[in-house]
C-alpha cells in the first residue's frame, strides 16, 4: 500500500489527469465522515462524482424507517451509484446527482461527467464497503485512496458542520456520537483494502 502526503497525492492526480485515453481513469477517495474528502477533491482539476448524490430521499427513508440513520450504508442507492460508474467505465457521458446540504436532498441531473475525461474522481464513505450492495463498487474503480485524519479533529469538524446546517450544539454532538461515529468505525475497517493512504491534517 502506498502512503501519500496531501501534496504528493495532488501531484499524482495531476499525472493521472494528463493521461491520453478514450475512457476515464476512475479514482475513488474514501474516508470516514468529516475526513475532508469533499474539500480535498474540490481542489483538483478533474470532474468529481460525489457518492452523497445517491442518498435516498427523506420520503423513502421515512418509508423504510431509516431517516434517523441517514448516512448509514443502507440509506444510499448503491445500485444507482454502481450503474453510473459502469456507464463512465464504458466512456459514456453522464449527468449525475449532487447532494444539497441546505435542502438535505439530492438534486438529479446536476453534475456533468464527460465520458472522454482522462480522470474522474469519486468520493464517499463506502467505496470499499462490501455489504448492502456496496461490494459492486470497488471492482468498478481503478484505484481507491483512503483519507486518514486525526479523529478528534474529524469529530470537531463534523459538529461544526451540523451546527452550520441548523442543529443545536447538543443535537450536533448527539448526531456525531450516535450516527456518524458508528459509520466511521465501519469505514475504518475498510482501510486495508485501499491502494493508498493519504495523510491529511
Amino acid at each position: 500500500m502506498e502512503t501519500y502526503t496531501v501534496a504528493e497525492a495532488v501531484a499524482r492526480i495531476g499525472v493521472l489527469a494528463q493521461r491520453d485515453t478514450t475512457v476515464p481513469f476512475l479514482l475513488g477517495m474514501v474516508g470516514p465522515p468529516g475526513a475532508g474528502k469533499s474539500t480535498f477533491v474540490e481542489q483538483l482539476a478533474a470532474p468529481i462524482l460525489p457518492m452523497d448524490g445517491y442518498h435516498f430521499a427523506n420520503e423513502h427513508l421515512d418509508r423504510l424507517g431509516l431517516r434517523s440513520r441517514k448516512g448509514a450504508p443502507d440509506t444510499f442507492d448503491a445500485a444507482g451509484f454502481a450503474s453510473t460508474l459502469r456507464r463512465l467505465r464504458s466512456g459514456e457521458t453522464v449527468v449525475a446527482p449532487r447532494f444539497d446540504r441546505d435542502l438535505d436532498a439530492s438534486i438529479a441531473g446536476s453534475i456533468l461527467l464527460p465520458g472522454d475525461a482522462p480522470l474522474i474522481v469519486t468520493e464517499g464513505n463506502y467505496l470499499l464497503h462490501d455489504q448492502d450492495g456496496w461490494g459492486a463498487i470497488r471492482p468498478l474503480l481503478d484505484e481507491v485512496w483512503y483519507l486518514d485524519i486525526d479523529d478528534d479533529l474529524r469529530r470537531d469538524r463534523l459538529i461544526a458542520r451540523h451546527r452550520r446546517y441548523g442543529r443545536s450544539a447538543t443535537d450536533a454532538a448527539r448526531w456525531v456520537a450516535d450516527v456518524d461515529e458508528p459509520n466511521a468505525v465501519l469505514i475504518r475497517t475498510t482501510r486495508d483494502r485501499a491502494d493508498a493512504v493519504v495523510t491529511a491534517t
